[in-house]
């Protein structure tokens, strides 16, 4: 049965025409009216940014400084300008003449335009394309300009190995009939076969008799990359080179800079085909274990901080010198010569790297050093360098060794001399520790 609701009372009738004050009387029962906004209903005045608060900042300081620029204008109005000034009074009659005389200037301005307010517009941007363009000077004679890599026909003799690969050689001085001595020259780091001997000439090695030997090591110039070399196949490389152009007796090696590691090796693998070594500036491995913390110290504290980094990289993470070679010296690009240099240049060397004659026979050499623009080569040259080499320096010193393992040695030793016999290399070893700025490595 559905509720009959009576007629509205008066109070409800009012209740719904206005809003609820939320005053009651009592008795009376409470009545709904419109719902109220809340608070949270009520839209949130937007917050200011840090952009917005920077602008304003700025704004307000950019009218600040108009404002003081315009006090300051009048300022010296009111003071300097007048006619009662002493600067206007002392300086009035020449500038006045000065300026009657450039009036006719003025004509070559617009129509428009305030002289008082132009020229000064014109005299600072004319003082400022003088120092821009000042500075480009400076900048043009400071920094030479760049050559670029040429890569050059191929013009090596080269000899066929037993393992199939190709050696790149070069020969000077005077033919293999009339030779007093033989000489075998491996090259330093980033260089090639064009290198010879620095500093000597070929006039030279003809008045002493010397036929000079020179080869690219595997993947230099224009010699097949070796798939795992180390100074072992150095020393075969150089015996099978000596074979194949004729050298049937024993022949020098020379050795200078990062050169060296492979002239070493010659005389401890093939020491019975090398009659002496000549070294310039020879390098050792820098993590020689043999070497006390002193020597060590001594031997890293030489270099420059770019060479101990190199080094450093070459021994922990071989593969980013990837990354430094492709920026320097496979970029297509000639970099500055001293930045190669391990130790700081002298006013000599400076002078001497300037000169047009070093600077050519340095380029040429560099180019034909990264003529097949692999990195490979120069990774293995580092990393051989900081590696173990298979031997120590100490095992070439001449010494005597004596049998003493086992009980017959002993015994014999006892009723008779003892056997000794020496070891290590027997023949001369020339060393001249001397910086040779020829050469990247000293």
């Amino acid at each position: 049965m559905e509720e009959v609701r009576g007629a509205n009372t008066w109070t409800e009738e009012l209740a719904s025409l206005v809003e609820d004050t939320g005053i009651h009387y009592a008795g009376e029962p409470e009545i709904s009216a419109r719902p109220r906004k809340s608070v949270k209903d009520e839209p949130e005045l937007e917050k200011e940014n840090l952009k917005d608060q920077v602008t304003a900042f700025l704004k307000s300081w950019g009218e600040m400084l108009l404002e003081l620029g315009k006090g300051c204008k009048d300022i010296l109005q009111q003071t300097v300008v007048t006619e009662d000034s002493f600067v206007v009074q002392k300086l009035g009659g020449p500038v006045a003449k000065v300026s009657g005389r450039l009036r006719f200037l003025n004509d070559f301005l617009p129509e428009d335009r305030d002289p008082i307010h132009a020229w000064p517009v014109v005299f600072f941007v004319f003082i400022l394309a003088l120092c821009v363009l000042s500075f480009n000077t400076n900048q043009d004679n400071s920094v030479p300009p760049v050559k670029k890599v040429r890569i050059h026909p191929p013009s090596a003799s080269r000899i066929l190995l037993p393992d199939g690969r190709h050696l790149a050689f070069h020969e000077l001085g005077v033919p293999a009939g009339r030779a007093r001595y033989s000489l075998i020259a491996p090259h330093s780091f980033l260089s090639s076969r064009l290198a010879g001997i620095p500093g000597v000439r070929t006039s030279l090695l003809e008045d002493f008799g010397v036929r000079l030997v020179t080869f690219d090591l595997p993947g230099f110039g224009e010699s097949d990359p070796h798939p795992s070399r180390n100074l072992n196949s150095s020393a075969l490389d150089m015996l099978h080179l000596a074979n194949a152009v004729g050298v049937s007796d024993k022949f020098w090696v020379v050795g200078y800079s990062s050169g060296s590691m492979h002239a070493w090796a010659a005389l401890r693998y093939i020491p019975d085909r090398v009659a002496g070594a000549a070294m310039f500036a020879p390098m050792i491995n820098p993590y020689e274990p043999s070497m006390t913390k002193e020597e060590m110290r001594r031997t890293w504290e030489e270099w420059l901080p770019r060479r101990r980094f190199m080094y450093f990289l070459a021994r922990r993470f071989p593969k980013l010198l990837s990354f430094s070679y492709r920026r320097s010296f496979l970029s297509g690009k000639h970099g500055r010569i001293d930045k190669w240099m391990p130790l700081s240049l002298k006013k000599k060397d400076e002078v001497l790297i300037e000169d047009p004659i070093f600077e050519e026979y340095w380029h040429r050499d560099v180019e034909e050093s990264i003529r097949q623009g692999n990195t490979k080569p120069f990774i293995e040259e580092a990393v051989l360098q900081v590696s173990n080499w298979g031997f120590r320096l100490a095992d070439l010193q001449v010494r005597k060794e004596c049998q003493r393992r086992g009980f017959l040695p002993w015994l014999r030793a006892m009723y008779s001399q003892e056997e000794c016999e020496l070891a290590g290399f027997l023949d001369p070893i020339h060393i001249w520790q001397v910086c040779i700025i020829f050469r990247l490595t000293c």
